[in-house]
């Protein structure tokens, strides 16, 4: 072998979830197995830790959003892995910033008011971070909230003949990230000109400025009936839809049964030429799936508007299928994956 040639794979040819994998263990068994990290997970209200990074050129640019909304969405994405956890209590926010020295003040500035923002919306204070020079502007946040008395939510709960809930609509984001990039429809679409305008601005709203779902975590608590046990599989969809559902059957030994005709659109989406694919895999939604007694679904249902039973989970082996024929989704790609 020629001297410096390696064999030694990539983090391109492992993918993110192999990496993620890997990195596991390094840690406790299981650790790595959630949305987020469950501190003395034995006792009520247990400590609910979670880190993410918001990347220039990957998960925001001018192009697309003003500081203030990339500020929202740092803390909005955090946020939503706290509900996916089942946290009903956000106690704070601590703040990593990387940037070229170049970087205009009124830039960090709006980050900052934007992270502020969703704090006062949702809960919580900025607890303190970090600041560095870099090649390019980086947000890394870790956000602090505390379980119900209830318990937590997990990836691995899910039992077959659970009803799967999405919390709402999926698909808009991605059509948000259309708009803002003006991009230009094939003539497979020509029905993209007649989307109504509010669904457009609608839309690009969903991208910007998504909501983490702790009030469905609320909701949970509140209809749960009456001698069922705390038992909730679940986790966000800021992979996509796709992504969510593969962790949650493959954490639970289950296959996916999809309903094709309640597939989580947004109405006004149907129409669109690309609505399935993009509900599937278009990411950055941030709603909650969830595996659920089917008894509690439909309390879960009519207690919190939007929210829809998309299928079921069965015996299997974490694959997707279409409850109609038991066939696999042929467009299962799996969302946003970092490294390709």
């Amino acid at each position: 072998m020629a001297e410096g040639v390696s064999n030694a794979p990539t983090l391109a040819d492992l993918g993110e979830w192999e990496l993620i994998r890997r990195l596991g263990a390094f840690a406790p068994p299981g650790q790595f197995a959630d949305d987020a990290a469950l501190l003395d997970g034995s006792s009520e209200r247990a400590l609910v830790v979670n880190t993410d990074v918001l990347v220039e050129g990957i998960h925001f640019s001018d192009t697309t959003m003003a500081a203030e909304d990339v500020g929202w969405r740092a803390a909005a994405a955090n946020l939503s892995d706290l509900a996916a956890m089942g946290c009903r209590e956000v106690l704070g926010l601590t703040v990593a910033l990387v940037a070229p020295a170049a970087t205009p003040w009124a830039w960090v500035e709006g980050a900052y008011q934007g992270l502020s923002t969703a704090l006062r919306c949702y809960g919580g204070t900025l607890l303190g971070g970090d600041c560095s020079g870099g090649g390019q502007r980086l947000l890394a946040v870790t956000a602090l909230g505390r379980l119900g008395a209830d318990g937590p939510i997990r990836r691995l709960d899910g039992r077959p003949g659970d009803a799967l809930v999405s919390t709402g609509p999926h698909g808009l984001s991605r059509l948000g990230l259309a708009v803002l990039l003006q991009e230009v429809p094939s003539p497979a679409a020509p029905d993209w000109h007649q989307a109504a305008p509010a669904l457009l601005e609608r839309s690009v709203q969903a991208h910007r400025r998504p909501r983490p779902r702790l009030d469905a975590v609320a909701a949970l608590a509140s209809c749960r009936p009456g001698g069922c046990p705390w038992r909730v599989a679940g986790t966000d969809s800021s992979d996509g839809l796709v992504a969510a559902l593969k962790v949650l059957t493959q954490g639970s030994d289950c296959d996916a049964l999809l309903e094709r005709r309640d597939l989580p659109f947004d109405p006004e989406m149907v129409a669109l030429a690309r609505a399935e694919s993009w509900c599937l895999n278009g990411g950055e939604d941030f709603e909650l799936v969830l595996a659920l007694n089917p008894a509690w679904a439909r309390q879960l249902i009519k207690a919190l508007p939007g929210t829809r039973r998309i299928g079921s989970l069965a015996p299997g082996s974490g694959i997707l299928r279409w409850a109609d024929d038991g066939s696999p989704l042929a467009d299962a790609s799996g969302g946003f994956t970092h490294f390709h």
